[in-house]
């Protein structure tokens, strides 16, 4: 039986992954060995690999969707965990080749495709406008929004810009973003933008920490306090726009607006996954989707049949009774 913690510390360690791939990867075994754990009766630390078999993790995916109200998406990213891992380890124990392979021909649960969610302009001016700009945090918050709403950020690329990589050039500001994969992209903005940023800096202090945005306390910000921040002002803005009020934005939501105002702005998919750092432009069809102006377009571009003119007129009910009156009178 071979003991399970030291490959995983190995996995967490060794294998080429972003700070958040990791986190990710911990948490979804933190998941697994916490139902594992009682399930088997052994402490999390003495699991063995042999013991994580098929029949193991396909009650932990029942579970998690049952008990924890995960969708299949939240479930297919624990099973990717659980692959990735059973791909690295296959390597180190070949005599547990047998069970890997059954874990690995779990298939993945397919999911609902939905429209992507976006905020109007008026939700966006509401939300923008909501941070006072008056205050330390005020500006801060609505430095943080803006560019979000202007680069298409992801929420782990924004509180992780740093002091060096924001240049200032002339009427415009570039930030160097690293993305996820390892992936970077420098992004070319506006001077509105480039003001905004201004402002923060000048009442930033003199924090330790080399990221552009801190937390009151004087440390980077963190993924969970942006996510409160936008809360809170998401529902500010809803005393302004109604439209607002009980419905859940996440920072991811702040990034698909970016990219459907980009696409109606270019007409062009490439520039958008470039502008948003996508590996592949599958992943930007989404937008597609949900643009109205490509839909649009398609409309006025083709040329539909025509059908064959003609109007239904019901017979009126007095006349039809007087017609069946008359085919039905007996002769002379």
């Amino acid at each position: 039986m071979t003991p399970i913690a030291p490959h995983i510390s190995a996995f967490l360690r060794e294998r080429p992954a972003s700070d958040q791939t990791r986190a990710a990867h911990a948490y979804a075994f933190q998941l697994l060995f916490a139902f594992a754990s009682p399930r088997l009766g052994t402490a999390p630390s003495d699991l063995r690999l042999e013991q994580l078999d098929a029949p193991l993790v396909l009650a932990f995916l029942e579970h998690i969707q049952r008990e924890r109200h995960n969708g299949p998406r939240t479930r297919n990213a624990r099973l990717a965990a659980i692959r990735s891992f059973m791909r690295f380890v296959e390597y180190q124990v070949p005599s547990a080749l047998d069970g890997i392979r059954r874990v690995l021909a779990i298939p993945v649960q397919r999911a609902d495709s939905h429209l992507v969610r976006h905020l109007s302009a008026d939700e966006t001016r509401a939300l923008l406008d909501a941070p006072s700009p008056l205050t330390r945090a005020g500006i801060r918050d609505r430095t943080m929004l803006y560019l979000c709403l202007t680069g298409g950020l992801r929420v782990s690329e924004l509180v992780g810009v740093r002091n060096s990589e924001v240049r200032f050039d002339g009427r415009y500001v570039e930030v160097r973003v690293r993305g996820k994969g390892r992936r970077e992209r420098a992004l070319l903005l506006w001077k509105q933008v480039g003001d905004a940023i201004r402002a923060w800096l000048a009442v930033r202090g003199d924090a330790a920490c080399p990221e552009v945005f801190v937390s009151a306390a004087g440390k980077a910000m963190a993924r969970s306090g942006f996510e409160y921040v936008l809360r809170k002002h998401v529902l500010a803005a809803a005393a302004t726009c109604p439209s607002l009020a009980g419905r859940r934005v996440s920072p991811h939501v702040l990034r698909h607006t970016c990219a459907l105002n980009t696409l109606r702005a270019t007409g062009d998919l490439r520039k958008v996954a470039l502008w948003l750092g996508h590996a592949n432009q599958r992943t930007t069809e989404i937008y597609l989707q949900a643009d109205p102006t490509e839909k649009i377009q398609a409309l006025e571009s083709v040329v539909p049949p025509r059908l064959r003119p003609g109007r239904f007129a019901p017979r009126d009910r007095l006349i039809a009774s007087l017609t069946k009156s008359t085919t039905q009178r007996p002769p002379p």
